[in-house]
């Protein structure tokens, strides 16, 4: 497992204490990257560097981006965490579940605003979700507090190595890039000819079509040969 290939991604943290608490323990377990989507804190401050205590670094070197959909352009694989089971077709997967995950792979695990968790449509840019067991009357957890339980799980799994399916090495998995650029394109065709009717239901189609690219374990040559069909589809008109 490289531990460089571990991101934790903070989508419009609302708390100072949270985003300092997560990078101390990013650094507890000895990950190194931490990304923010639209902190609503100025970023840094100096209570967010007070309570990540020793773990100034992690918050020096991390990224900040305006969209979610840019913060995960560059990853294999998004795990979301999620206090509710989501009515979507996404892989739900549990804690016991990680140690099938290939940690090789450029991982970003997702997680929401306290005020409000993540929305579908931030589950949709995800490949798995995340629930962690808990008081089944009390669900919600501390931001710092779920990030800290599954960061001790990874860096467990990382002191016990186990081995993954064997794969072709000549088969090389679409980054989340590829993919964007894939259901990009498929959009872009699609508007063409008006298919998101009714306007108010576009978000919610775009959702879905995300969810469908997101969730197939594409290869970057499976994206080459999708893109070339919807740019010949495009032509055709």
């Amino acid at each position: 497992m490289g531990k460089n290939n571990i991101s934790f991604i903070l989508h419009k943290p609302q708390l100072s204490e949270n985003i300092g608490l997560c990078a101390r323990a990013i650094k507890n377990f000895d990950f190194k990257k931490l990304t923010l989507i639209n902190p609503k804190p100025t970023f840094p401050n100096d209570k967010i560097l007070a309570t990540s205590v020793g773990a100034k670094d992690i918050i020096l070197k991390s990224k900040v981006y305006n969209e979610l959909e840019q913060a995960v352009s560059d990853v294999d694989i998004v795990i979301a965490t999620s206090a509710r089971f989501r009515n979507k077709n996404i892989k739900h997967i549990e804690l016991e579940d990680l140690k099938k995950i290939n940690f090789n792979k450029r991982i970003a695990f997702l997680f929401g605003s306290e005020a409000s968790g993540l929305s579908n449509n931030e589950i949709s840019y995800a490949n798995y979700t995340l629930q962690i067991p808990s008081n089944p009357k009390f669900r919600s957890l501390n931001l710092s507090h779920s990030l800290i339980i599954i960061a001790q799980l990874v860096f467990s799994l990382n002191q016990n190595k186990t081995k993954n399916f064997k794969k072709s090495n000549k088969v090389k998995r679409a980054s989340k890039k590829e993919i964007q650029s894939t259901v990009n394109l498929c959009v872009k065709n699609l508007e063409e000819i008006n298919f998101f009717k009714p306007e108010e239901k576009k978000p919610i189609m775009l959702e879905n079509l995300r969810n469908i690219f997101y969730k197939m374990d594409l290869s970057d040559k499976e994206t080459r040969i999708l893109s070339s069909v919807f740019a010949s589809l495009g032509k055709k008109r």
